[in-house]
This record gives structure tokens, sequence and C-alpha cells, in this order.
């Protein structure tokens, strides 16, 4: 037996009437653009105020780098201000030369003992093995009395801090002579014992 099940019309328009439909409108494009552009001012805001610590932050930094600078500096300074003043009373004093260059010389002494002080030591200079690290050669010449490049005289005192060069010497430098250079001297000798010879004939 077969049932069939009719839905009368008074049902289906009951149904119909009973959904409630919602009218969302549109979007409140106004509210969004106001949003975006208060958090757009916020982040403005707050790069302002990261751009001004970094700047706050470089100009104490520049100033710690200036008092460091100083404190430095200071200390040495005022060390050899004692040099100045001993100097200053060396010019004024009426001595005779003597007296003048016996002053000079203590007052190098002095200078001496406060570059000692701070670990500033002279670099080896007249006779030393020349030492490219330490010496600059402003002048060369041959001799056969070294095996090897040798400083025959300081025309500028080097100095070296802590081990570590503080300026190179300035040196005349000596160095071996090569053969060509005896046999010239050789034949030169020669050839000055025969003139000698033949003008005392």
């Amino acid at each position: 037996m077969t049932i069939e099940v009719k839905e009368s019309p008074d049902s289906h328009e009951e149904d119909q009437g009973g959904v409630e439909t919602v009218d969302v409108g549109a979007p409140d494009t106004e509210g969004e653009l106001r949003a975006e552009l208060t958090e757009a001012r916020e982040e403005v805001d707050r790069l302002r105020r990261a751009a001004a610590e970094f700047d706050n932050l470089r100009k104490r930094a520049e100033r710690e780098r200036l008092e460091s600078r100083w404190n430095t500096a200071a200390g040495p300074l005022r060390e050899f201000l004692g040099v100045v003043d001993n100097l200053d009373r060396a010019l004024q004093a009426e001595a005779s030369a003597d007296d003048l260059r016996e002053g000079v010389e203590m007052i190098r002494r002095q200078m001496a003992d406060l570059l000692r002080r701070f670990d500033v030591e002279p670099v080896d200079g007249a006779n030393a093995a020349f030492d490219p690290n330490v010496h600059q050669a402003v002048a060369r010449e041959e001799s056969a009395e070294v095996d090897e490049p040798t400083v025959v005289q300081e025309l500028q005192t080097g100095y070296t801090m802590e081990s570590r060069l503080l300026r190179a010497a300035m040196v005349r430098v000596a160095v071996p002579a090569t053969p060509a250079s005896r046999d010239g001297n050789v034949e030169d000798g020669a050839g000055a014992d025969a003139d000698t010879a033949a003008g005392g004939a």
C-alpha cells in the first residue's frame, strides 16, 4: 500500500511567512577610514618618539666620547705642563751659555722621564742594524766596513709606545759594497798609483 503525503498550500505559505529577512545594509566605510587614520597617526607618533630617542642616544654618545677623549688627554698634558714651565724659566733667566745648556739638559732629562712613564722608548739609532719596521732610510751609501745594512747616522730619533711604533727614526744607512764597486775601487787605486809613479819618473 502506498501512502502519499501532500503539503497543503496553506502550510507552505506559513513556512515562507515565518522566514525573517535581515537587511545588513552597506559597510560603514567612513568608520573604517577613521579607524585606519587613527592607527596611522599613532604609528607616526611612535616613529617620531623612536627618532627622538635615537637622536638623544646619539648626542649622549657624542658627549661621552668627547668627555673620554678629554680625560685621556688631560692627564699626560698636565705632566708636560711642568716641562713648559721649566722652558719658560730658562728663557727668562739671565745666565751664561754653560748655565743655559745645563738647564736645557735638565729639561731634556725631565722630558725623557715623562716619556718613560708613558712607556715611550727611543728606537735604537746609530750603529744598529737597519730595521725597516722602525727605521726610515733617507740616505744610503755603500761601505766595505759593513756586512749588512747598518745605521751610521740618526737624523731624527724614533719612538715606540708599549712596544708599538709611535714614530720611525730617520736614518742614514750604510750597505755592503757590491763586488763591482770593490773592483772599481781597486782599479781606481791602481790607476792612481800608476799615475804617481809616472809623474815621479
